[in-house]
């Protein structure tokens, strides 16, 4: 079993970040990058370690606005006409903070842990991040893997409704209520029938629940999203060994987003999975945390 540091906080850039760290303190780093309104806990305890155990100290942490990590203010719930007015006249959203900002709390992370350079691996909104560290911070990666996110190119194919209105939905209103859109809300992202994640759900969302919950943070960091335009044409710029992947059924952000980013990142790999939606389903992370190692370690050989 790899070792296992418990939660701590730290200070980076202004904010105080919760993190965690797996396996050995001499092995290479490797930044686990979470999505939209995802606590850090939703890279499961043994995806972690089973990537510890690949030789790496995984690092996993809440962003802002999230979790236990620092709260922020301002940004009030995204109107539906914000979002007509961002689509069709091009006029952009407000928003208290962009993903650059939050790329520079995971650069200030990894300041405040000593780590020059990392592996990053980010999901969805978290490949995004990962995205624009790769740009504006190139010294600070290694290596990056973006799984099921996109380039933020206006042109590519939207979420599907369905995935919108979960997007835009209210809140939950009590505990049990959480707990019930949890599971939906997963069951509907993994697009099919994973019953050994399935019976996880309830004890996540447990576990998210008593961690804390910020709706009005969710709210700022879509705002993020969607105020930070297209990465396209900055993406040629990115140096470190890309590795994207992306699922065939992902109903939250479209397959044309790997492909796009794949192609928008010089010598860029593309691994697509048959049948994987908006989510790391138990029965795939053989393949997903062999193809992160093999990259993160091929990068490594590369550049010693």
């Amino acid at each position: 079993m790899p070792a296992h540091q418990p939660p701590q906080i730290a200070r980076a850039n202004g904010i105080d970040i919760c993190y965690e760290i797996f396996g050995d303190a001499n092995a290479e780093p490797l930044l686990l990058i979470m999505g939209l309104g995802a606590q850090m806990v939703i890279w499961d305890d043994e995806f972690c370690e089973r990537l510890a155990a690949r030789g790496f100290r995984v690092i996993r942490f809440d962003n802002r606005d999230i979790g236990k990590s620092g709260r922020l203010s301002g940004g009030g719930p995204l109107r539906p006409l914000e979002l007509l007015k961002l689509r069709f006249l091009k006029i952009p959203l407000a928003a208290p903070y962009k993903l650059f900002d939050m790329a520079k709390d995971t650069v200030g992370l990894m300041n405040a842990l000593g780590i020059e350079s990392a592996h990053l691996v980010g999901a969805s909104m978290g490949g995004m991040i990962a995205q624009e560290i790769a740009i504006s911070f190139p010294q600070a990666v290694r290596s990056l893997t973006s799984i099921m996110s996109t380039t933020g190119n206006p042109r590519l194919p939207p979420p599907s409704r369905a995935a919108m209105a979960l997007l835009m939905a209210p809140p939950p209103k009590n505990k049990d209520d959480y707990i019930k859109r949890f599971a939906m809300m997963w069951k509907f992202l993994r697009a099919g029938s994973f019953p050994e994640d399935e019976a996880r759900d309830g004890a996540l969302a447990e576990r998210t629940y008593g961690r804390g919950l910020n709706p009005a943070g969710v709210g700022r960091q879509l705002r993020a999203v969607l105020a930070s335009g297209s990465r396209k044409e900055r993406l040629g710029q990115v140096k470190a060994p890309t590795l994207v992947i992306h699922g065939t059924a992902d109903p939250l952000v479209h397959p044309a987003g790997g492909k796009d980013t794949a192609a928008s990142i010089p010598g860029a790999k593309l691994l697509m999975i048959e049948g994987m939606g908006h989510a790391v389903p138990i029965p795939m992370w053989p393949q997903i945390i062999g193809a992160i190692a093999d990259h993160a370690h091929g990068a490594a050989a590369k550049a010693a």
